[in-house]
């Protein structure tokens, strides 16, 4: 994860604007399951009043309420009310509010502070209370019986109305005072939900006395808190386009960056790291493995960030809603962490063998193409395919378990919420029945349940993504934290410009000084004390049998190995000494397998030399050989190269390859057995016309025929690794069995004479 967080330094920024914006998105989706509670609340059973103290009361009304009242409550509910005189000329102001101003005096509610109308608001809902308890009083006796049908206080004043109400006016004056304080106390120790209920009731039919259109306030309340809702989900879904749009545009950011530096830091890699990783494994690590952290980063910042804020925010909303109902929400979230446990104990270990298993698929997949010709020629098509289906099978098998267990989860997180959902009701319906419960309250409670456990599997999603992008980021890491066994020197020399300012051009004389190599974990030695000089203007050829380490030996020069011991020196420097860039920039190198990119014959051999002029191609194609094929072609120089060169022969791939080295025009030549393709014909052609085209360079020729070395000035016989005779053709032949051996398996004796 360190690398992950590597890469997410300099996108800070966007990640705190990224959380920033999801507070807002949970925020919105928090918000509106309140907005819908007191829709249903407020909006339908309040007929859209939110508060419990009226704004306006008649003076029976206001003489009604406060008989229930202590002293002290009385005085201050009074003094939160303006008396309006339907005489007066301030009543005119009210009139086209409040109807029943026409016929008698009211009393209309001050300006008052939201903490100031709490207390009003309190003793209001008391009061309210005291008369339905003093009127049950009073029905039970009339009754001679409890009422046991009722199960809330509001239902017996269903239809009750202000006319009904004042005709117990004189009843309540008369009544004693200690019987009056035995009703206030009672509802001053009841639930302060009651108080609220029965104060919005009341507040109801005091609005329908004063001719208030109660139908009015209610549409007005709903339409209004619906378009609230509305604009608060708009914030909402514009905070989650945000949010996409700059997760994804990060996610896509770093996985470039991280491409880009897995591919510079993989051609850096000298032979020696190419040895530690397979070519499959490479191409997943920088394609499959980087999306694995592409996708954890652009879904990460979305869920890992939003889930625990709609938790914790959830369960804040949910308690708030309802404290009674929280352990459900506790229970289901002991369940649902229970579960993800159990399904992760199970699939994790084979999330991390998924990287893997699609290494190995990209290995056979690869082995099977680039060698699809040496599989039809042995005609083991049926053994390949049965290769490849068992490393298909066992992905397919590892990722079909994978997925089923994942699937098993959204099933029983439905479940699971179905489950709660009726919890939910049934607790919810019984605090309903007893009145310590609003059923918008019920509904939000539902839905912020939902959000909660929706986050805990959000979170459980996460814990998919995250130990296979874990698995990635350390295949990555591997990668990019591999130490280069070769490297540049702090400090380097420069053969280019030295050569400059002594006014001359690098020689490209070429020095091995007691030479040795050996390979990493080898046992033993590959090249053992190798000695001799290359010189310009002169041909060095390298034959041996095979094994003998003549390729090894070629490789040592353009440092895709390090020796082990001893040096290599061009013009005196050791090639240790200069930059890797300058070295191989004073080479021409023709591998021993040649290699056309995409493009055209063009492009290839531009590839040697970038800003070469079309006389320097076309010399360079006479040299090679390749003029003839390339002039039958229809477009000449812009024919078309396939992929890997697939759309030409193999000596015609060599020669272009050859073409590509020789339009560079270095001081040194490397020809890793590059004429192995070729006819005897073409081959001495070639040669001839390399020699007066490379008269002031060193060529290196690594060779299996003699007949193609034969010419050189200097050739190194090689045996296990050790020079077993160095000399002209003439004199191998007198001095070095070995090559003598060699020849005479290849030339015949008149050839040899």
């Amino acid at each position: 994860m360190k690398l992950i967080m590597r890469y997410l330094k300099p996108f800070a920024g966007v990640v705190v604007l990224c959380i920033l914006l999801l507070f807002g998105q949970a925020m919105s989706d928090l918000s509106l399951p309140t907005l819908m509670s007191d829709i249903v609340t407020n909006g339908i059973q309040n007929s859209g009043i939110e508060e419990q103290a009226p704004k306006a009361i008649s003076e029976k009304g206001m003489t009604l309420i406060t008989a229930f009242m202590t002293e002290e409550d009385k005085q201050q509910f009074l003094n939160s009310y303006q008396f309006i005189d339907k005489d007066s000329e301030e009543a005119s102001e009210y009139r086209n509010d409040y109807e029943l101003l026409d016929q008698e005096s009211i009393y209309v509610r001050k300006n008052l502070s939201k903490e100031e109308l709490v207390p009003i608001e309190d003793s209001y809902g008391k009061a309210t209370l005291a008369f339905v308890t003093m009127m049950q009083k009073q029905m039970e006796q009339q009754a001679g019986q409890k009422n046991e049908t009722s199960n809330s206080e509001d239902e017996n004043f269903a239809g009750m109305t202000t006319e009904k109400l004042y005709e117990v006016l004189p009843m309540i004056e008369a009544m004693p005072k200690e019987v009056m304080a035995e009703f206030i106390q009672v509802a001053s120790a009841s639930d302060s939900f009651l108080h609220a209920q029965m104060g919005v009731t009341f507040t109801k039919m005091f609005y329908e006395e004063l001719g208030i259109n109660i139908n009015h306030i209610q549409r007005t309340y709903i339409i209004l808190t619906g378009l609230k809702m509305l604009a608060i989900a708009l914030a909402g879904v514009i905070a989650a386009i945000l949010v996409g749009f700059f997760a994804s545009r990060m996610s896509a950011r770093v996985a470039q960056r991280m491409r880009r530096d897995v591919f510079s830091k993989v051609e850096s890699f000298s032979s020696a790291e190419y040895d530690k990783f397979s070519t499959a494994s490479l191409i997943t690590r920088t394609t499959n493995d980087i999306q694995q952290v592409q996708m954890l980063i652009g879904m990460g910042v979305r869920m890992m960030c939003y889930a625990p804020i709609m938790g914790i925010g959830g369960i804040i909303f949910a308690v708030n809603k309802s404290v009674s109902l929280s352990w459900i929400i506790a229970v289901a979230v002991l369940v649902l962490l229970g579960l993800i446990a159990i399904i992760f104990g199970v699939a994790l270990p084979k999330f991390k063998a998924l990287q893997k298993l699609i290494d190995r698929l990209n290995l056979v997949s690869r082995e099977n193409l680039s060698g699809m010709m040496v599989i039809r020629a042995f005609g083991n098509e049926g053994y390949e395919e049965n290769r490849f289906e068992v490393a298909n099978g066992e992905l397919s098998k590892t990722n079909r378990f994978v997925q089923r267990t994942m699937a098993f989860m959204m099933p029983a997180m439905m479940l699971l919420m179905n489950c709660v959902t009726l919890v939910i009701v049934w607790s919810g319906s019984h605090a309903i029945a007893d009145s310590t419960l609003q059923i918008g309250d019920m509904l939000a409670f539902m839905q912020y349940a939902m959000q909660i456990i929706m986050s805990f599997l959000m979170i459980a999603m996460m814990f998919i993504m995250v130990p296979r992008a874990s698995v990635s980021a350390v295949r990555i890491r591997e990668v990019l934290d591999t130490n280069l066994e070769i490297t540049d020197k702090k400090k380097t020399v420069s053969l280019v410009e030295d050569a400059k300012k002594n006014g001359k051009s690098v020689q490209g004389r070429v020095v091995f000084k007691d030479v040795s190599f050996r390979y990493h974990n080898a046992e033993s030695d590959v090249l053992e004390n190798i000695s001799f000089t290359a010189k310009p203007g002169e041909t060095t050829a390298f034959i041996g049998s095979t094994g003998s380490g003549k390729s090894t030996l070629i490789n040592l020069v353009p440092r895709f190995y390090d020796v082990t011991k001893g040096s290599i020196e061009i013009d005196g420097v050791d090639i240790r000494d200069l930059k890797q860039e300058e070295l191989r920039d004073l080479i021409g190198y023709i591998p021993q397998k040649g290699v056309l990119f995409t493009g055209d014959i063009e492009s290839n051999i531009r590839y040697g030399k970038e800003l070469a002029e079309i006389s320097e191609i076309d010399k360079a194609i006479e040299v090679a050989q390749a003029k003839e094929f390339v002039d039958s072609t229809e477009d000449g120089i812009k024919t078309p190269i396939a992929q890997g060169g697939t759309n030409v022969s193999g000596g015609q791939k060599q020669r272009l390859s050859i073409a590509r080295a020789l339009v560079k025009k270095p001081p040194i030549y490397i020809f890793d057995d590059s004429f192995s393709a070729l006819d005897f014909k073409t081959d001495s052609a070639l040669r001839a016309a390399l020699k007066k085209y490379t008269s002031n360079a060193t060529v290196l020729i690594v060779a299996q025929r003699v007949s193609t070395i034969m010419n050189a000035e200097q050739i190194i016989v090689l045996d296990e690794g050790k020079v077993v005779g160095i000399g002209t053709h003439k004199e191998l032949l007198a001095n070095c069995k070995e090559y003598q051996e060699i020849a005479e398996s290849q030339l015949s004796k008149e050839e040899l004479a």
